[in-house]
């Protein structure tokens, strides 16, 4: 049996990184496997966001309407609310036996997100603890499949690590491995051309952005800052520019053209500029409007989220036994 999950941190609207990174992906394959879950991980989010808890809470619709914008259907995935499933927290509790601290501040997804926020020393236990509630998440649904991009690897082998280490210790397949389904594109960066695209640093373009965010952004964007002349020769890797059209741009044989000309000099950033705003308005422009168009039913999208939590309950709950009975905890 196949069951696929995924799910988004609820810290602010879903970008087009989320998009090419994981969402497209998502609506490709849905309806190919057994089942497939998509949690909205407010609880995981909290972990540093403890201080603005208003901030998550009023994303989680936020998040479901972008979900259900570029395609997500509600008749092909189970949605839910991770902290509407405490069995989740109970499992993640139980694994921090089987992960040592050393190897969770090891895990480079980590590392990474914790020098980007300037944690040093003050590292929330829960934000570096994160990867083994993602554990939780995967094995309480059996999921086997989990789209995401390669910054998430690392999760998918600290996973897999707690999975063998329990199975191992008490000669028993309580829980099942998981592999990813990897996006084709690699993580975009940021605008700005630094790190990725993140909510939290501003530089990002949303799937709700209207034309005029989308143009004044796109022309805000990193290029070759040696590229001052239209004549001058132009460098195409690490300009961002470029790799949001190897992303986007259906036309690959046209973008291949402008990046020789580029590259030989006479071709402008604001040419190549134009054409990625058109390429981003055409993809952005329908899921935006069928996000307004859902936003007039928010309570509606609430009553979803919390059938889907019902139900994802009462999977969990079934994994949680097997995990107890092999502690020999249930009483």
């Amino acid at each position: 049996m196949d069951v696929v999950l995924t799910g988004d941190r609820p810290t602010g609207k879903l970008h087009i990184g989320h998009y090419v990174g994981s969402l497209r992906k998502r609506v490709e394959i849905q309806g190919q496997f057994d089942e497939s879950f998509i949690m909205i991980a407010d609880t995981q989010a909290l972990t540093d966001h403890a201080l603005t808890p208003q901030k998550v809470r009023e994303n989680v619709l936020e998040v479901m309407l972008d979900y259900l914008a570029v395609g997500l259907k509600p008749d092909l995935n189970r949605f839910f609310i991770q902290s509407l499933v405490p069995e989740l927290a109970e499992l993640t509790m139980y694994y921090m036996n089987f992960v040592t601290l050393s190897r969770l501040m090891r895990n480079p997804t980590v590392k990474s997100e914790m020098q980007q926020k300037g944690y040093g020393q003050q590292i929330p236990a829960g934000f570096l603890c994160y990867p083994v509630s993602q554990a939780a998440d995967i094995t309480a649904f059996k999921a086997n499949l989990i789209p995401v991009g390669d910054d998430q690897l690392p999760m998918i082998e600290q996973t897999n690590e707690i999975v063998r280490r329990i199975n191992h210790h008490f000669d028993k397949a309580v829980l099942c491995e998981c592999k990813p389904l990897l996006s084709k594109v690699q993580r975009l960066p940021g605008i700005d051309g630094k790190g990725k695209m993140s909510k939290s640093l501003g530089n990002a373009i949303f799937l709700s952005d209207s034309n005029d965010e989308i143009r004044k952004k796109v022309m805000q964007m990193y290029t070759d800052p040696k590229h001052i002349r239209v004549e001058d020769p132009g460098h195409v890797e690490g300009n961002v520019v470029f790799m949001y059209l190897d992303a986007f741009d259906p036309q690959v044989d046209e973008v291949e053209v402008l990046k020789e000309d580029y590259r030989r000099g006479g071709l402008g950033d604001v040419v190549i500029k134009k054409r990625l705003i058109q390429v981003l308005v055409d993809i952005i422009t329908p899921i935006r409007e069928e996000r307004l168009r859902l936003e007039k039913n928010k309570q509606e999208l609430l009553s979803l989220l919390k059938d889907g939590s019902v139900y994802a309950r009462h999977i969990a709950a079934d994994t949680l036994k097997q995990v107890r009975d092999v502690l020999e905890i249930n009483y």
